[in-house]
């Protein structure tokens, strides 16, 4: 999945902000004039994305939320001051500063880091209710396949499109193998469902129009990789003899699978860590390439933050072995704010740069996701590999990674702790 870091959707102003409104309305508190639910828009230079802004509270208690069907964003700190709102996003190193006038809210969204870019093009109006017509609105539930006629860059053949359906509206997410879209929400209108998202830092539009053959065409705008698709469902996939998707659990393999998995890097205050260490010698340890520049680790980490609450004290450590970028080497500002954003307990390394992965984790053959989950046994070896992480759009798929985490979890908290000498906990 790409992220803002990208840079590619904020650096030209696209076309005049075309807003969309869905669900119900959020009363105005006429006490603070900012208060209440947005239909907000930005402008990517490929197209008008829209997208749920709510904003609550007041003085020190002010807070944005966006929301992406049942998925949200909250920021990290906001304020209003002179008729100028801030929303800050910092565990994306990113912020939505606009001016309030007349009723409307109009302004940029900014990436921090991104020197050639002015922002992207921002405007919110109060949220109208749409009345959705569901009569004759095809039923496009379910899970989908989207064939490639070339491998993908990571070598995919196919991925999954997956549609929640209530009439004329519709929640979806595209699942690859480093993991979802993140929700994309909307509804049926002129022929197509048109579908959005946007949660700080990737922006998607989607428009689906299901076609005469029984396929659906998918066309994709605002991302960093825009074009037509078409999605089949699985036995009609199966029938034709196209490709299936990657297997999450196979993608990723060990160079030696009897080899111990071996790591040593700084924490976020400096301390070197290893595997070596008293805190995960001995220990079921969940080893995580992750970055947190990456949209689809922020959806692991919340999950793994739950994880870690339920199994901590039956053996289970937690790693993540986080690669920043070099301008993010110094300050680790987002690393900073990810971890205080999303509760993080577990230990956070700082093992490089996005580019040195292969060099900094070199046990691992065809590692090339964002996120990927190694699973250590007592003994020190990895029983097994996830690659990405399909979050709570990806539905079934969400569930079955939880079913996979959670067992392999305790059937390696099951098998004995080795015997360790006075000297290895040293």
């Amino acid at each position: 999945m790409r992220s803002l870091r990208d840079r590619s959707f904020i650096r030209k102003p696209g076309l005049t902000a075309a807003l969309l409104g869905l669900g119900a309305t959020i009363a105005f508190a006429g006490s603070y004039p900012i208060e209440g639910r947005w239909d907000a828009t930005l402008e990517t230079g490929k197209a008008t994305v829209p997208f749920r802004l709510d904003i609550s509270g007041d003085g020190p208690n002010l807070k944005g939320t966006l929301y992406n069907g049942e998925e949200k964003e909250t920021t990290t700190s906001a304020s209003f001051r002179d008729g100028v709102v801030v929303l800050n996003l910092e565990h994306y190193l990113t912020k939505i500063i606009a001016t309030y006038k007349e009723g409307k809210l109009a302004g940029k969204v900014e990436a921090r880091g991104d020197k050639d870019s002015g922002g992207s093009p921002f405007a919110a109006v109060r949220h109208v209710p749409v009345k959705l017509d569901a009569k004759d609105v095809p039923v496009i539930a379910g899970t989908w396949e989207i064939p490639h006629e070339k491998p993908s860059p990571k070598g995919e053949q196919a991925w999954r499109f997956i549609v929640k359906q209530n009439g004329a509206e519709a929640s979806a997410t595209i699942l690859r193998v480093d993991g979802d879209t993140g929700a994309l929400t909307g509804y049926w209108r002129d022929g197509k469902f048109v579908l959005s998202h946007f949660d700080g830092s990737r922006p998607g539009l989607l428009e689906v129009t299901p076609l005469s053959d029984g396929t659906l065409k998918l066309v994709e705008s605002a991302s960093n990789r825009p074009g037509t698709m078409i999605a089949y469902r699985p036995e009609a996939a199966r029938a034709k003899g196209l490709p299936q998707p990657a297997d999450y659990t196979a993608h990723s393999t060990m160079r030696d699978p009897n080899e111990v998995f071996a790591y040593k890097f700084p924490d976020v205050n400096g301390n070197i860590l290893s595997n070596e260490d008293a805190k995960f010698k001995g220990k079921v340890v969940l080893a995580i390439v992750t970055g947190t520049w990456c949209p689809n680790c922020h959806d692991e980490a919340q999950y793994l933050v739950q994880l870690y609450e339920k199994y901590k004290d039956r053996g289970l450590e937690i790693v993540a072995l986080d690669f920043e970028e070099p301008e993010q080497q110094d300050s680790l500002s987002r690393v900073h704010a990810f971890i205080q954003q999303y509760g993080v307990k577990y230990t956070y390394l700082i093992a490089g740069a996005p580019a040195e992965m292969w060099e900094k984790v070199p046990q691992v053959v065809n590692l090339n996701t964002w996120p990927a989950t190694l699973f250590v046994g007592r003994d020190g070896k990895v029983a097994g590999i996830h690659a990405g992480f399909a979050a709570t759009a990806s539905g079934e798929y969400n569930l079955k990674l939880k079913e996979e985490f959670t067992s392999t979890i305790e059937r390696l908290l099951g098998e004995p702790a080795p015997i360790l000498s006075s000297a290895s906990l040293r």
